[in-house]
């Protein structure tokens, strides 16, 4: 029950009450001096059109050029000159460090009689992981990165106790980079085995119910000097038997006549089946393949075929496998199959519903069923036989994540958390269906004075957006507001705490979510009606909730601040390009900014399913129309534009944002500032060290309050 994507993935104390007058706007500096780049003479002559690409350079790997690696120093070096003069700036560094010092936990995994989760005490730059040996046992660290680099960049990534919670495989995560080294650990020991595989990303990690080894899955070695720009192609499942070396692992499934297929291979939770899951992009169709684990002469057999439909595992009895899947149900639904059957055919067992379905797992002999109702989340409990039981109650409006436990055990664990609520863990009972809280974090700000509203704007088209509004309750006229969306890839935003945002809001600012069409709040015609052909309702969507807020007066004409990353990096551009008079300031991090190329490095082919392929002349005139980089409109005044990246995104890599930002340096724009900051040994964003987080975040929040007029005050 989770959403993630191969792009995304997926960031109070009252302060008296600020307006943005008239004296509090901000003024213009002396002019930039913008760092020398140079123009090459590209041209792409491409279905009848000829497209300049003057700073093709930059998408060198930094790393391996020194040209590239000198443009990053002095762009860093006149970007750090500039958010040097910003006010407030301090303040907010000394206000997000304080929020951000306090304790915050995982959802635990039982294993074995063990309870193994993650932990950060406050200021650690990489969570940690705990164990103790029974619920009420003394905890005692298990792993904590924080001592394997300097900078506190390297972090423990996943990780997946045995059957019997003896061993331990787990991750390791570099400078943010999508490629993960696995090891093993001896859990009662603390030691760490010389098992060792590398090449790993986009993988799970499930071990054999036995203990003997466990399933992953890994991509051909890179070439050397190309690790963190070469396609990602031919993943294949392998099985590693402990106490082996990697290159004696076992070939389990690949499909080297379709390189650009991936798989992620699960244990069922008895034991009894492999289930090897099959994509070929970001899109939610799959082929489903099983390995019958308790014959030793059965090979991989495809029992789903034809990458057409959502087919998630729910859970088996059994050869009785229980899937959500939108095969005839755009909202999905919830069927069974006897997967021992020579044609296995599905049958419905809970149908359909008006809300959205994320997913579902059998815990305690239940099955308890994911929903999102206008963008929150409601957890719904049925019988095996698809009878209705009740509901999860919850604190009230919000996100539920990580609800975990065996299926036959009547324990079980989940998070809820809200804008004004920090993410909370409880320990659920199935039998009684009554939950207690298991650690409820303390931070510095009174949830009563914030208050959270949704309401629902008219994009262009006439379709209804929802929207959260959240700010300090005093908050009554209109103020500086920061509005942020993502708008694809199936993947849905609700509710949840970020100290960093409080920071904003406790200030006098606005905090706004926009739910836009190319998510996943309303099922698959969501999705649809903002990607491909129709990737403009998603800007039109955005730029409206832009105009809602002014018309609305939450907030005025010249304090409104727009923020995204990743494919909401790409909307930032876009919409900036598009509407330049609407935005204060603009916050694009780690976008994809070049829709013409974007499909050439590491995990960017996926992203055709959303984006379309740039070698088919309709999608490339789609995308030709919105890349942030080929629409910069010269003679426009544009926003004030802080653009973020990093040297180790292997994700979206930083040319993108490299091109992007020369681009808009030499277009005439007008006086307000357009930089880039690049953070060096961070990725696309998980792994991220604390400390870099609540450095960047002061940096993009007194960028933000300068120009929509937010006055930053210490916080008594």
């Amino acid at each position: 029950m989770r959403r993630s994507s191969l792009i995304a993935l997926p960031l109070l104390f009252a302060a008296p009450l600020v307006h943005a007058s008239p004296e509090s706007q901000p003024t213009m500096t002396a002019p930039i001096t913008y760092p020398e780049t140079r123009r090459v003479d590209v041209v792409d002559e491409v279905f009848g059109e000829k497209v300049a690409d003057p700073y093709r350079w930059l998408e060198n790997d930094v790393r391996n050029d020194k040209e590239v690696a000198a443009w990053v120093e002095a762009q860093n070096k006149v970007t750090d000159a500039y958010l040097d003069t910003l006010p407030g700036r301090d303040i907010f560094q000394a206000r997000i460090k304080q929020l951000f010092d306090y304790e915050r936990f995982g959802v635990p995994t039982r294993k074995g009689g063990r309870y193994f989760y993650s932990h950060n005490s406050g200021l650690q730059n990489q969570n940690v992981l705990w164990v103790r040996d029974s619920l009420e046992g003394e905890a005692r660290v298990l792993i904590d990165p924080n001592g394997w680099a300097k900078d506190g960049a390297t972090a423990l990534s996943e990780w997946v106790p045995s059957e019997d919670g003896k061993l331990l495989v787990y991750g390791i995560q570099d400078g943010g980079s999508d490629w993960r080294t696995v090891k093993v650990l001896d859990v009662a020991t603390g030691k760490t085995l010389d098992d060792e595989v590398k090449w790993i990303k986009f993988s799970a990690l499930s071990w054999a119910k036995d203990g003997s080894g466990f399933y992953y899955s890994r991509f051909p070695e890179v070439k050397e000097g190309e690790t963190f720009q070469a396609l990602n192609e031919n993943q294949a499942v392998y099985f590693h038997k402990l106490g082996t070396t990697q290159d004696q692992d076992r070939l389990i499934y690949a499909t080297p006549d379709h390189p650009k297929r991936g798989h992620f291979a699960q244990v069922t939770d008895d034991g009894g089946w492999l289930v090897i899951t099959t994509t070929e992009g970001t899109d939610n169709r799959y082929e489903i393949t099983i390995l019958n684990l308790k014959d030793p002469a059965a090979k991989p057999r495809t029992i789903i075929k034809g990458l057409e439909n959502d087919w998630s595992l729910a859970g088996n009895v059994g050869s009785r496998f229980f899937w959500t899947t939108d095969k005839g149900a755009a909202r999905k639904k919830v069927v069974t199959m006897d997967v021992a059957a020579a044609n296995p055919v599905a049958t419905d067992l809970i149908p359909e519903d008006a809300a959205t379905m994320e997913g579902a797992g059998i815990v305690g002999g239940q099955l308890f069923v994911s929903y999102l109702v206008d963008a929150k989340d409601e957890m719904r409990r049925y019988a095996l036989d698809g009878k209705l039981l009740g509901k999860v109650d919850t604190p009230g409006i919000g996100s539920i994540a990580g609800f975990s436990g065996d299926p036959d055990e009547s324990e079980a664990f989940y998070a809820f958390t809200s804008f004004n609520m920090p993410t909370t863990v409880y320990r659920y009972d199935v039998k009684s269906g009554k939950a207690t809280t298991w650690a409820q974090p303390k931070v510095d700000f009174d949830p009563s004075k914030y208050g959270v509203e949704q309401r629902f704007f008219t994009s262009k088209d006439g379709t209804k957006v929802p929207m959260f509004i959240v700010k300090r309750k005093d908050v009554t006229g209109p103020a500086p507001t920061l509005l942020w969306a993502y708008g694809g890839f199936n993947i849905s935003y609700g509710p949840a705490f970020s100290a960093a945002r409080l920071a904003w809001m406790e200030q006098g600012g606005v905090f706004v979510l926009a739910n836009i069409r190319g998510g996943g709040e309303y099922g698959k015609a969501w999705h649809d009606g903002g990607r491909l052909k129709n990737k403009q309702n998603v800007f039109d969507d955005f730029i409206a909730a832009g105009e809602y807020l002014i018309a609305q007066r939450i907030t005025k004409k010249d304090g409104l601040a727009i923020q995204g990353g990743s494919n909401g990096g790409l909307l930032v551009g876009a919409v900036t390009n598009q509407r330049p008079d609407l935005f204060a300031a603009a916050l694009p991090a780690v976008g994809v900014m070049d829709m013409l190329r974007f499909d050439r490095w590491t995990a960017g082919r996926y992203w055709v399913d959303d984006y379309g392929y740039p070698s088919k002349e309709a999608d490339w005139k789609v995308l030709r129309a919105y890349s942030p980089y080929h629409n910069i409109q010269s003679g426009k005044t544009y926003p004030a534009i802080l653009a973020t990246t990093a040297d180790t995104d292997d994700r979206v890599v930083p040319g993108h944002t490299f091109k992007y930002t020369a681009a808009l340096q030499a277009a005439d724009i007008g006086p307000k500032p357009h930089l880039v900051r690049i953070e060096t040994r961070a990725g696309h964003g998980s792994g991220k060290p604390t400390d870099k987080i609540i450095e960047e975040t002061s940096d993009l929040w007194a960028f933000a309050a300068k120009w929509t007029g937010l006055q930053v005050k210490p916080v008594e």
